[in-house]
């Protein structure tokens, strides 16, 4: 999984780590490395990305949909709202990760995004997640072994986000989102299905 681009069954080249399910290589072709704009949209992929940790993101990819609607659709004012009655919910949810600190990070994190809105106004999570995308530019990677766990916009994100009070959202963590939502881009050199990207 180190080396270069591979050859699908449908003659296009991937990243490697796309072909491992069908799920994967939708999720890089449709997905991966595409901007994604608007609070709710980071919001919902910050949040992915702190479940995801210490797990598959196969797990969480096939999880989504349960988790959108456990979350209200990832809307930061409806998840700020949650209450000791949504955490029991959602700890009974077997269509979700079931884990206490990420549920309850999850709801904090809510907060601070609302908190955030409130001070800078619609789009003020969105503004600051994609402050860091110079600081995250560069040349595309020839191998998976030449893509970075973290990089210094990773980094200062993370920093930045935990100041206004988010939890879970350490330097690789925040690499993964900013992948996931094209503030970086990691699709390796001569990846046929990143050509849209």
């Amino acid at each position: 999984m180190n080396g270069g681009v591979v050859v699908g069954s449908d003659g296009i080249s991937r990243c490697p780590w796309s072909i491992a399910s069908p799920d994967y290589m939708e999720y890089h072709d449709l997905e991966w490395g595409r901007p994604v704009r608007g609070d709710a949209a980071i919001f919902e992929r910050i949040s992915l990305e702190a479940f995801q940790s210490g797990l598959s993101w196969l797990t969480i990819l096939r999880k989504r949909p349960a988790f959108r609607s456990a979350f209200a659709g990832f809307d930061p004012q409806a998840v700020a709202s949650f209450g000791r009655a949504d955490v029991t919910r959602l700890m009974d949810d077997a269509g979700i990760v079931r884990n206490h600190r990420k549920i309850e990070a999850t709801i904090g994190n809510a907060q601070a995004v609302v908190r955030l809105i409130e001070a800078g106004g619609e789009g003020a999570l969105d503004a600051l997640f994609w402050s860091f995308e110079a600081r995250g530019a560069g040349l595309r990677p020839a191998a998976m072994a030449d893509v970075p766990a973290t990089s210094d916009g990773s980094r200062a994100l993370s920093r930045a986000l935990k100041a206004i009070g988010l939890t879970w959202v350490g330097p690789t963590t925040m690499y993964a989102a900013m992948q996931a939502c094209g503030v970086v881009d990691d699709h390796l050199v001569g990846c046929g299905a990143s050509a849209a990207v």
